[in-house]
């Protein structure tokens, strides 16, 4: 029976792995190359949602236990396949619980098991396994190296990649017709017709766009600040949190890598000074310079403009009234979509 959209998820405790920095230099050779058996239980499923700093995974064994676990991020768009094959491989050496209560790795990497009255080793072509990858950077040429990966990782599996703006989409509109938007440390939009998406505002990053996401914002909050725009009691408080002068700013923009990063991490000041006049003009100012610029220009004003991402949750009041200003209206928001791309592959769509 599928659940009801928007129901909550009974969700195993999660099982942390640890963030590591993978060695992107190792590689070894597929395990079947190596004479290791692929094991795991029939018609299963396996959903990831990715960022570029981490993934989410939940796995749904045939009986519907779900369990989540989390590895470092995947961006095909940035990283190398060695790397994005580590990563995998950290996935697959992660307990999951088994009906008997023994944890038992994703993947059971043991000699064939044949003639011995045990489980047949999975071979290519007879998985039951049914994976779907969703992720930032996940755009052809660039996720056939997330698929090439899975798939030789998991031969026989049925793999499919996907963008993470149509998981969003998936997790917030289902099989509906509708608009969906990325608002986390970046920005994205689409027009979705309850399959694939129709229309697309291409973001342009943290430089050219990415209007109403948490980079904009820090660097919204930074211009106001420093250009004298906003006034001296934020500034002053800004410095008493950070302890950061103008030049410390300068060499974290331009002379750092992930310059996004750092400017969205200025988001939790933002949001402790969400009541001062100030800063609640510069939030509802960025939320409908978003929707003008990357909303308006698919012409159905008339559809709720759906939402997933820290920043939606977080400055959900700000982003309804940007949407009142510019005559749209807001439908579902999320902080994540893994649990609802999941109900959405349960349902059969």
């Amino acid at each position: 029976m599928c659940p009801l959209w928007n129901s909550p998820q009974l969700l195993k405790l999660p099982q942390k792995l640890p963030q590591s920095n993978l060695a992107k230099n190792t590689f070894k050779p597929p395990l079947s190359q190596r004479g290791e058996a692929f094991l795991f239980m029939n018609n299963a499923l396996l959903i990831a949602d990715s960022g570029s700093t981490k993934t989410d995974w939940i796995y749904v064994a045939p009986d519907g236990t779900q369990t989540e676990l989390h590895t470092d991020g995947i961006n095909p768009a940035r990283d190398t396949r060695i790397y994005i094959y580590n990563v995998v491989r950290q996935l697959l050496a992660s307990p999951l619980p088994s009906k008997g209560g023994v944890n038992n790795p994703v993947v059971q990497f043991t000699p064939p098991l044949e003639g011995k009255g045990e489980a047949v080793p999975l071979k290519r072509g007879e998985g039951k396994l049914s994976i779907f990858f969703y992720g930032a950077g996940c755009i052809a040429p660039f996720s056939q190296t997330v698929q090439s990966v899975i798939s030789e990782l998991l031969p026989g599996c049925s793999v499919q990649v996907e963008s993470d703006l149509l998981g969003a989409a998936r997790a917030l509109c289902g099989n509906a017709p509708g608009i969906a938007c990325i608002l986390g440390t970046g920005s994205n939009s689409c027009l979705y017709d309850g399959k694939d998406i129709v229309m697309h505002t291409p973001p342009l990053g943290y430089i050219l766009g990415d209007e109403g996401s948490g980079s904009m914002l820090g660097k919204t909050l930074l211009n106001g600040l420093f250009k004298g725009l906003l006034p001296q009691e934020l500034k002053q408080a800004f410095c008493d949190k950070y302890d950061m002068t103008l030049p410390d700013i300068i060499q974290h923009v331009y002379r750092q890598p992930a310059a996004n990063t750092f400017l969205a991490s200025l988001v939790p000041f933002i949001a402790e000074h969400r009541a001062h006049p100030a800063i609640h003009d510069m939030l509802v100012s960025a939320f409908r310079l978003f929707f003008e610029r990357n909303i308006a220009v698919y012409q159905h004003r008339e559809m709720p403009v759906n939402c997933v991402g820290g920043i939606a949750q977080q400055f959900t009041e700000e982003i309804r009234e940007a949407a009142a200003a510019e005559d749209m209206q807001i439908g579902r928001i999320l902080r994540r979509p893994i649990e609802s791309i999941v109900q959405y592959h349960l349902c059969g769509c």
